[in-house]
């Protein structure tokens, strides 16, 4: 992947990015050099890997570049994940080296820090075994997680289908970014469109209703948002907003739109809410930017999507996954979605109806409820454990009587989760529900009905 001719190409002077103050590409293209002679002072070489576990910051985007001009693969870390997950994903894959912040990031609702960076290399890491340039999970780092991996070309040609997606975001305007750089909208959408294509990528300081509105009421050129819909959600809510004259558009992706919230944004800034549908595995798959066919949206340029028993799914000549490809996920040139759809025959348009396995969503970021319900059913005390999601994550657990109790549990949960992972309630039940053949119910509102029964009364 050619990272000069294709992100850092342009004139010196122009405006690339904004954190805080603008970035311009000769000041990127400078601090990208040092971040790459830094590794090859570490003992990166071409073919090379490198774990990324930054927060969102300049920093962050400098190393990402750098270890593709290097010729070397990025493993994208989330800043978020607790010292547990970030070990299981050094375990699992061995990189070489891992960028680290130089000191604790601090903050939840900054959208970038100002963090230096350490280069620490790793004991055991080796070079990867595949050509893939970007690795990222899916949902988390342990248990059902999926390790995805994606080529320079992947990537170079996801880049070039935003420019051919009808009003989305490139030269002459700002985007404002509140997606994660970690996931593969905030990576590609936002940072290599924009550097690309020349539009300013601008992070907020804060990512609360206050920052966000500051940033489009600072906006010097026609401004796109990018984020997810509880971020919308937060403005949505501003009863009285100031005037935002530059203000063109929003874009979400990450989870589906309630109806009540496109309505309400579209009243409260005259500005329709569009849509875009992809997957970590693929980018960007469909579109509705412009918000014309909503509920629909149109594949994008270059994929080919079609419904199998009532699942999309979509053309994709290799599996993107690590290890042996999982036929449940990728087979015969297909990739399983798991995601209930249809695609109109006469049109093509896609409708995305919902998830159809335990992966949801949680502010836009997808979690794997079996990926929490293993690491609860881990903890001390713990002998049954079911996780549900109904509008939250909760969990229902039954003990051995040893002494353990919720407060305990929780503990031991944040040690091992991020905290958009974990249960908004642990609830311990005598015994958990199950089905005449003996298998646990998944059912939230016979669990909360027998957790209700269980706490009546006698």
């Amino acid at each position: 992947m050619d990272v000069d001719e294709l992100f850092l190409a342009g004139p010196a002077d122009e405006p690339v990015l904004r954190l805080g103050e603008s970035i311009d590409r000769g000041r990127l293209r400078k601090l990208v050099s040092e971040r790459q002679q830094q590794l090859r002072d570490s003992g990166l070489h071409t073919g090379g890997s490198v774990a990324v576990h930054l927060p969102p910051s300049l920093e962050f985007i400098a190393h990402v570049l750098a270890v593709w001009k290097s010729g070397a693969q990025a493993i994208l870390v989330d800043h978020r994940f607790t010292e547990f997950e970030v070990n299981s994903c050094v375990e699992r894959l061995s990189p070489q080296f891992i960028v680290e912040p130089a000191e604790p990031a601090t903050g939840m609702m900054r959208g970038f820090r100002d963090t230096g960076s350490v280069i620490r290399p790793l004991e055991g890491g080796r070079a990867p075994e595949t050509g893939h340039a970007l690795i990222q999970f899916s949902s988390g780092s342990t248990g059902p997680s999926k390790v995805i991996g994606r080529t320079a070309a992947d990537l170079v040609a996801e880049v070039e289908r935003y420019t051919r997606i009808d009003g989305f975001p490139g030269a002459g305007h700002q985007v404002v970014m509140l997606a994660s750089m970690t996931n593969v909208l905030g990576l590609v959408g936002g940072l290599l469109n924009s550097l690309h294509t020349g539009a300013e990528m601008v992070i907020p300081r804060h990512t609360g209703k206050d920052g966000i509105l500051r940033t489009l009421v600072e906006a010097t050129a026609p401004t796109v948002l990018i984020g997810v819909p509880s971020q919308v959600d937060l403005l949505a809510r501003v009863a009285d907003p100031p005037a935002l004259p530059l203000f063109r558009r929003v874009i979400t992706g990450g989870e589906l739109v309630r109806d009540a919230l496109w309505n309400s944004f579209a009243q409260r800034y005259g500005v329709r809410i569009g849509t875009m549908y992809g997957m970590t595995e693929a980018g960007v798959m469909a579109v509705d930017v412009l918000g014309e066919h909503r509920p629909a949206l149109l594949p994008a340029p270059g994929h080919e999507l079609r419904v199998e028993n009532g699942e999309l799914m979509l053309r994709q000549p290799a599996s993107p996954y690590l290890g042996d490809p999982d036929p449940t996920r990728w087979s015969d040139g297909w990739l399983h979605t798991r995601d209930a759809g249809t695609v109109d025959a006469s049109t093509g348009r896609v409708t995305v109806l919902g998830r159809l396995d335990s992966q949801v969503s949680v502010g836009g970021l997808k979690v794997d409820l079996n990926e929490v319900e293993q690491t609860l059913a881990g903890a001390p005390g713990v002998t049954e454990a079911v996780v549900v999601h109904d509008g939250a994550i909760q969990a229902f657990v039954a003990l051995d009587g040893a002494g353990t109790g919720a407060a305990e549990i929780e503990a031991y949960l944040r040690q091992r989760l991020a905290g958009y992972k974990r249960p908004r309630a642990v609830y311990v039940l005598p015994a958990l529900p199950r089905t005449s053949s003996g298998k646990p119910i998944r059912n939230a509102a016979t669990l909360n009905a027998s957790r209700l029964g269980a706490a009546a009364p006698s």
